[in-house]
């Protein structure tokens, strides 16, 4: 038997970060807020109407009913999907595609557990659906990170047991979460420094030389 891998997509597989951030630039500037990086990379991993509320945070204007921000949160996903529309299978690299195709042939079981409605149209406009047994995502849950749900289900639509799963997350409340399921948590990029993370992987390929055996 082999351990299930669950992956979060933004900043593990793809990297999107630059068109999340310049849609919540765009609509931010639209409403006279200030918006910067580093607010940005508070977004990571959470859901889009939290992370709305995040960027609201500096708004000094009337206050916005539910609908009007509900109609934020549509006007910013309507720019960032016309970003991605320029997404092709070069976006991802060889190493990650090289790895993931290892872990296949090598019998894991691979999914998705990422806070983005958009998930299954990035891996498919990148080539990588087809190396996922699951996805779960933002269309399937109501709690976003550091909440567990989203690994819950992704062990769910695997058939597996949360503890028979790893998770591999650049962000601290994905590690949080992974560890809240009860599962190995690998860390990956900003979330390297974490002390809750169960591994660290200096690249993506390192996955690989991990044991992940029952």
């Amino acid at each position: 038997m082999m351990k299930s891998i669950i992956f979060d997509l933004d900043g593990v597989i793809v990297f999107t970060d630059m068109y999340h951030y310049a849609a919540w630039k765009k609509l931010a500037d639209s409403k006279g807020i200030y918006f910067d990086e580093t607010i940005n990379n508070r977004l990571r991993g959470v859901s889009r109407m939290e992370s709305l509320e995040i960027v609201l945070e500096k708004y000094e204007g009337s206050p916005l009913s539910g609908e009007e921000k509900a109609a934020l949160a549509a006007e910013k996903n309507d720019c960032y999907r016309k970003l991605l529309s320029g997404m092709k299978p070069d976006d991802v690299s060889k190493e990650v595609r090289d790895t993931l195709a290892l872990l296949k042939k090598r019998g894991h079981r691979l999914a998705i557990g990422s806070s983005s409605k958009n998930a299954r149209e990035i891996l498919d406009r990148v080539g990588l659906i087809d190396f996922f047994d699951a996805i779960s995502d933002g269309n399937n849950i109501s709690q976003s990170k550091p909440h567990p749900e989203v690994f819950l289900k992704a062990a769910e639509y695997l058939g597996v047991c949360p503890g028979s799963c790893v998770v591999v997350e650049d962000a601290y409340a994905g590690i949080d979460a992974a560890k809240e399921a009860g599962m190995t948590a690998i860390a990956v990029g900003d979330a390297a420094s974490y002390e809750k993370a169960d591994y660290v992987l200096e690249m993506f390929s390192d996955l690989a030389e991990i044991k992940m055996n029952y």
